[in-house]
């Protein structure tokens, strides 16, 4: 019998350990996803996870991707994936950055008329809507714009948005701001008007523009503003929470085609072709070959653009349609040109320094850079910020990350 040197022997065993180590471990996220389902706690998802080095290291889909057919989620399950549309919105806009085309401390109206002569609420009477405006003193630049400093909001995040109806013969094409541009960070519509400074200064539309310098690129072949009609069969129901472990299919579904694309919402995807995005982003802008943004820009996106002001915990001005929410670190985390910036150490979970953004029905990503991980985790249902999938999305982070540390081992 011929016997194997002990150096080979003792590689073999590591790698046979190592391999089992990621069987378990890849074992614990399923278990993760398959049990909320199995609880009820979400009717469905899918999930991925990448790192820098080593691809994809992680997917898998549990549950129904609509509740009355039952019929299951498959991975290449399509997704609204709306306010994670932000983030791809930003990134064209810095590609114009990087073009010289606009500078991010330029007046927002010298390219949107709609920011010239401005006024902003001096007082708004909650009970009966009365106001009082005055011109706004600071001019919108197009860097408050990435960074929700504007003063713009959303009717889910501000009473007066939500309750505000101009007197007769009054328009306002933009605003009027709840606050004096920079002295606030207030989530809400300034990504829309991104999106409008990506079309005006390309020319072109913004799903032609998406599609030609970030999709095709990337490879992204399934991310759209309108879905295409062989697709649809995979496009995941939206739903809403109804009781601990109860959901209904929400009456109003968001539409397959959107005739007017907006940068702050709009695009289905699937887990796969996000991921890609997030790829890109760990991998200094590039991927597969193309480059979409400069390693330089990348970094950009990911500092700090708001100076001492801070990403505070928001309470909802629309229970319906989001649950209060807060951040990964309330009033610490920071805010780049695009993405949420965590600022402290997160045991078993992110970096300081990552970055990170979801959608309102329930979809979420985060990206570290300096551990070389991102993911993806998909859900579709309303309200926003739900405490059970706020909870499967912990879940599912430290797993990855131990998945990611055996990876290494």
């Amino acid at each position: 019998m011929t016997r194997l040197p002990a150096g080979i022997v003792a590689a073999v065993a590591l790698a046979v350990s190592v391999a089992a180590g990621q069987t378990l471990a890849r074992a614990g996220v399923d278990d993760v996803l398959a049990g909320a389902v199995a609880r009820g706690d979400i009717p469905g998802v899918v999930a991925i996870a990448a790192t820098r080095s080593g691809g994809v290291i992680y997917q898998g889909a549990f549950g129904v991707a609509d509740l009355p057919s039952r019929r299951p989620l498959q991975l290449d399950a399509i997704f609204r994936i709306a306010s994670m549309t932000k983030p791809i919105t930003s990134a064209a806009l810095m590609q114009l950055v990087e073009a010289g085309r606009l500078r991010l401390d330029d007046p927002a109206s010298t390219y949107l008329p709609e920011f010239a002569d401005l006024d902003v609420f001096e007082r708004f009477d909650a009970r009966t809507g009365a106001y009082r405006l005055r011109p706004v003193k600071k001019t919108v630049t197009v860097r408050h714009l990435l960074t929700h400093t504007a003063g713009l909001g959303y009717n889910f995040t501000s009473p007066i948005v939500r309750d505000f109806k101009p007197r007769d013969g009054e328009q306002f094409a933009a605003g009027p701001l709840l606050f004096e541009p920079g002295e606030r960070w207030l989530y809400g519509t300034s990504t829309d008007w991104v999106g409008r400074l990506v079309e005006v200064i390309s020319g072109q539309g913004l799903e032609t523009y998406f599609r030609e310098h970030i999709f095709a690129p990337l490879g992204m072949r399934e991310t759209f503003y309108t879905v295409p009609e062989d697709t649809r069969a995979r496009v995941v129901t939206v739903h809403r929470r109804t009781g601990t472990t109860t959901f209904v299919v929400e009456p109003t579904q968001p539409p397959l085609a959107v005739a007017r694309p907006i940068g702050g919402g709009g695009l289905s995807s699937t887990a796969a072709d996000y991921i890609r995005f997030l790829q890109m982003l760990l991998n200094g802008g590039a991927l597969g070959g193309a480059r979409v943004v400069s390693s330089d820009t990348v970094a950009l996106m990911g500092q700090n653009h708001i100076g001492r002001l801070g990403v505070p915990a928001l309470e909802t001005a629309l229970p319906e349609r989001s649950s209060d929410f807060s951040f990964v670190a309330d009033g610490r985390d920071k805010w780049g040109l695009g993405f949420l910036i965590t600022a402290t150490e997160q045991p078993g979970k992110r970096s300081p320094g990552s970055l990170s953004w979801g959608g309102i029905n329930n979809t979420y990503f985060w990206v570290d850079q300096q551990r070389g991980v991102a993911g993806v985790i998909l859900m579709q249902f309303l309200p926003f910020a739900d405490p059970r999938a706020l909870a499967v999305h912990d879940a599912f982070e430290r797993a990855v990350y131990r998945l990611a540390g055996s990876s290494k081992s």
